[in-house]
């Protein structure tokens, strides 16, 4: 797939990401710092915002890959410039998670995006790995939440969201201590779906990506509405009732939801329209 199939032009200028489409309806988002590990700074938190929210927006895009450049996924924020961010006379307005992760790893988004994480994910690199929707991790990938050693605390959704994958007792022992997990624990702990050889990781997420983007556009939307919700809220009748009235009943309304059921009466492979959802 080339940019030119696109209905909307990408964001410019972009400092920390790079962006490619290695297959239809594919989206790979690298994030493009790998002397500095690809931690992320105030632009680079900027152009995350900037790259997803275009993402959900176009419509012929369906899925995307996150991984980093160089041998780490992310190791977070810019602890350097938070730093700075810190010092006496600084704006006390843009220090709290200033350099930091939140636009990613607090992102609801409407499209499923699979993180390929190819190296280290420390402090912001877990929480972005673990607010994907599913994860391929190298067989020498790291996990850890280290912000305890550093005087921080995770701030940007990892905790309730880890509670949630792997139970408290768990979450509280990787957060309070900050050591560093395995890719292999990690699957073990269910929170990696899948651990391939280091030359791997990208095949097997953009295997994952092209199963994903084959199916309705509509349909992809709506059911990861239904997961998610299913993740925020406590209540599963809330969360199908919620999701019954929202993106369901959208679905209803759009071509592909016709073309999807035709195309199974008429013993054929569906041909579906870009997600207007």
């Amino acid at each position: 797939m080339t940019s030119e199939l696109l209905a909307t032009e990408p964001p410019q200028n972009l400092s920390f990401l790079k962006l490619s489409f290695p297959a239809d309806r594919v989206l790979l988002v690298t994030m493009n710092r790998p002397k500095d590990l690809n931690c992320i700074s105030r632009q680079g938190s900027t152009d995350m915002q900037a790259v997803f929210t275009w993402f959900d927006a176009e419509p012929n895009l369906t899925v995307a890959i996150l991984t980093g450049a160089g041998r780490a996924f992310s190791a977070g924020a810019d602890l350097k410039e938070w730093n700075t961010s810190m010092s006496p006379g600084s704006d006390s307005s843009k220090r709290l998670g200033a350099p930091g992760p939140k636009p990613f790893s607090r992102r609801l988004g409407k499209k499923p995006v699979i993180a390929a994480v190819n190296g280290l994910a420390a402090g912001g690199g877990t929480e972005f790995a673990i607010n994907c929707d599913l994860i391929v991790a190298s067989e020498k990938a790291t996990f850890a939440l280290p912000e305890v050693k550093r005087g921080v605390s995770p701030f940007a959704g990892v905790l309730p969201r880890l509670i949630r994958i792997v139970g408290l007792q768990r979450a509280s022992e990787f957060a309070l201590t900050g050591r560093t997990m395995s890719s292999q624990e990690a699957f073990t702990w269910g929170f990696v779906n899948q651990v391939v050889p280091q030359d791997q990781v990208m095949d097997a997420a953009l295997k994952y990506a092209t199963m994903i983007s084959e199916n309705s556009p509509d349909s992809i939307i709506c059911t990861r509405a239904g997961l998610r919700q299913g993740w925020e809220t406590a209540s599963v009748d809330d969360a199908a009732e919620i999701t019954v009235h929202g993106a369901f009943a959208k679905l209803l309304e759009g071509e592909n939801v016709k073309e999807g059921l035709r195309a199974f009466a008429e013993k054929r492979k569906p041909s579906w329209k870009p997600s207007r959802l």
